[in-house]
């Protein structure tokens, strides 16, 4: 028994209107096929098959997927998808089309139906991900490479899914830690804004009527009240431009892109988050990669790109062009101040006892859950200090708007 897809990879991307499933036979060797098509409607899918030598026996529409972007987490699902057919002893076509069909972003659909249209046609796994960088990076297809030529890629696959699954945790939760002080200036500047255009103008309206003169504090507020009412929408605007500007000039700068990754690392108590957090992801990738087999010196290059902070990154390739020369991987690790004792240790310890990979997977771990206690430390302590600021905030308003009728009051 034959099955034949009939919509290629080029019909899908020219062709618009509804994918239709269908069973049929081959009018040529009456064989039973199976496929897709694209149509505008089942009648004229029903002709586009009889053209093709193909009397429909059954033909259903598919519902059509919601259409969204493709993030990492669904690149690292089809990963963690993928190894685990694999590991069952699936075929891989037949994997890749059960992943593909199975998931809820219709983008990630098509995505993985070209790289198994591409296998199909003799092209290499590893070669089918790299036509899209975008989604699979240098790295991902690295470790691939490593499992087809070693011939043992469910298990590489694997490996693959629990890294991508590791450090994206990391990424989450250094985000995570870094949300609380956004959200405490956020709401702080919410607050203030709301306060100065509708609440003060109130107490200023009551203070006019008493003809009483303000206290210095009391005038001042009201003068910057005065400014938010009369200029709100410039404020707006130009703020909106800053951001706008701000966004374009960071993508195209790699000087400020630079700078704020430093800013980054020393930002105080978040410094050491996103430090052990970077010094996590490059050991884990390390470790990875070098348990795959991949030779030392290239596995810094995939190492750099997947860095996370460009002072790792150069720090990454400093390292890959010393051990090139015949430095030892500790040597030239120590020579960018970048990591800790206990990262160089326990390299040095890999080195000597020929096991770096089960070494840099011991630092990994353990800076992980150093970025977990952090975090989880931080948590607690944001929470009142995010009480304190807002009621700072509020306290101080409140007693400006009040003073001027404890004032009246002591007048009577």
């Amino acid at each position: 028994m034959a099955t034949t897809k009939i919509a290629t990879k080029s019909t899908v991307k020219k062709e618009k209107g509804s994918r239709f499933s269908f069973e049929g036979k081959s009018r040529a060797n009456q064989q039973v096929v199976r496929g897709e098509v694209i149509a505008k409607n089942e009648n004229e899918a029903r002709e586009k098959l009889a053209r093709r030598g193909v009397q429909v026996l059954h033909i259903q529409k598919l519902k059509t997927a919601r259409r969204k972007k493709i993030k990492h987490s669904d690149v690292t699902l089809f990963a963690r998808q993928l190894a685990t057919m694999m590991k069952a002893g699936l075929p891989l076509l037949q994997a890749f089309e059960i992943v593909a069909k199975g998931h809820s972003n219709a983008s990630m659909t098509d995505l993985l139906m070209d790289v198994r249209s591409d296998i199909e046609q003799g092209t290499s796994l590893s070669a089918a991900f790299g036509k899209h960088p975008k989604y699979f990076d240098k790295l991902f297809c690295s470790l691939v490479e490593a499992g087809e030529a070693g011939g043992v890629l469910d298990s590489l696959l694997d490996k693959l899914a629990t890294y991508m699954e590791k450090t994206a945790a990391i990424k989450r939760k250094v985000k995570g830690a870094l949300m609380y002080p956004t959200a405490v200036v956020v709401v702080a500047v919410g607050l203030i804004v709301l306060m100065m255009l509708f609440v003060l103008p109130s107490f200023g309206k009551i203070y006019d009527g008493l003809g009483a003169e303000l206290p210095y504090l009391t005038q001042i507020v009201m003068n910057i009240s005065d400014f938010f009412v009369d200029n709100w929408w410039w404020m707006l605007i130009l703020s909106v431009v800053l951001v706008v500007v701000l966004k374009v000039s960071y993508s195209r700068s790699f000087a400020m892109q630079k700078a704020w990754d430093k800013f980054l690392l020393n930002m105080p108590i978040f410094g050491q988050i996103v430090k052990k957090a970077a010094i996590a992801r490059w050991a884990r990738t390390t470790a990875t990669l070098f348990t795959a087999g991949v030779p030392l010196v290239e596995a810094l290059e995939s190492v750099a790109g997947a860095a996370g902070n460009i002072w790792y990154e150069e720090g990454t390739f400093h390292i890959r062009s010393q051990v090139q020369q015949g430095t030892s991987l500790t040597s030239a690790m120590q020579e960018t101040n970048l990591f800790p004792n206990m990262v160089l240790q326990m390299t040095a310890i890999g080195e000597e006892s020929g096991s770096v990979d089960d070494m840099l997977n011991k630092a990994a771990e353990f800076y992980e859950d150093e970025v977990d206690q952090a975090v989880a430390t931080l948590s607690s302590l944001m929470e009142p200090i995010i009480m304190v600021v807002l009621g700072s905030i509020v306290g101080f308003l409140l007693i400006a708007m009040y003073l001027p009728l404890f004032n009246i009051g002591n007048v009577m």
